[in-house]
């Protein structure tokens, strides 16, 4: 019965859609609920993820089973915990095209729970900070303002600039100017230079 249950909310939602042991705790005690999700795993009709984390995974005719990200999984946590988070380090530089390295350890800055989530030989690891430290508020001059402190003021390539000023004249003006305050002195000023024409306009 609870099993039923929870294909048909797992089904209604789509494929690839993630769910946490909790969305189903009303169908039955958090034991029952947790055996009844690992059965389902063992009979291949649903996923598992990483520990609590379950879906029924998209199916690529080539490809095979199409597991979320670690991306979709971050995601799907900040909207449970109703938190925020912010990409740092190899993965900032990574969605900026600045590094072609693949992280195994994903970190993210979080106002919400700190917490290690283990997919295989790959962990996402949340870190706990203050909420000043997730003030900025443009997508991509957050993840700008990262790269460049993993890069550092001594470091950085005129290259690296050319890459982010380029990013830069994509992000909303308004939440430019926010976030250019926010950084250290250094960055600022390399960030400033994506201002300008947008304020020649």
């Amino acid at each position: 019965m609870i099993a039923n249950k929870i294909i048909v909310k797992m089904r209604k939602a789509g494929k690839g859609t993630l769910f946490f042991t909790e969305d189903f705790i009303s169908y039955g005690s958090a034991k029952t609920v947790s055996k009844t999700l690992e059965r389902l795993v063992k009979e291949q009709k649903i996923y598992r993820v990483a520990r609590g984390i379950y879906t029924r995974p998209e199916i690529d005719p080539m490809l095979g089973v199409l597991m979320p990200g670690t991306e979709d999984i971050a995601r799907a946590i900040r909207r449970r915990d109703k938190s925020r988070m912010m990409p740092t380090g190899v993965l900032a530089l990574n969605s900026l095209g600045l590094s072609t390295q693949v992280p195994m350890n994903i970190v993210y800055l979080t106002d919400g729970a700190a917490r290690k989530i283990t997919m295989g030989k790959r962990k996402i690891l949340l870190k706990k900070t203050a909420p000043k430290n997730l003030s900025a508020i443009g997508k991509i001059s957050r993840l700008v303002i990262q790269a460049m402190k993993v890069i550092g003021k001594d470091q950085i390539t005129e290259k690296e600039i050319k890459i982010i000023l380029k990013h830069l004249s994509n992000e909303d003006p308004y939440r430019l100017e926010h976030d250019i305050r926010l950084a250290p002195e250094w960055i600022r000023v390399i960030m400033r230079k994506a201002l300008k024409p947008k304020l020649d306009d």
